[in-house]
């Protein structure tokens, strides 16, 4: 009879070591397969739209404050009707 248990014992140890082994290599290919595809998702998927560029400031309503300041100045007699002029030209960009 103890041989018999001595056997038994045998085969439940190395029963329970080949489970673990096994688990153990079944994780760890699981986990290297998953980090392939994640790997191999990121390479083949579309890279992120670039930002859209920034709207150009609205030149209307500067436009408009410059000439009302330059009127101001012309009014208040810092600028002569010649210098009102050409400012008003440069602005207007003709």
């Amino acid at each position: 009879m103890p041989g018999l248990l001595r056997g038994v014992g045998r085969v439940a140890v190395a029963a329970g070591t080949a489970t673990a082994v096994s688990n153990r290599v079944s994780r760890r290919q699981a986990n290297r397969w998953a980090d392939q595809q994640q790997q191999q998702q990121q390479y083949y998927e579309a890279p992120p739209p670039a930002p859209a560029p920034a709207p150009a400031p609205a030149q209307g309503g500067d436009t408009i404050s410059q000439l009302k300041d330059l009127a101001d100045l012309k009014s208040q007699g810092v600028l002569t009707e010649e210098e009102f002029e050409a400012q008003k030209a440069r602005i207007l960009g003709s």
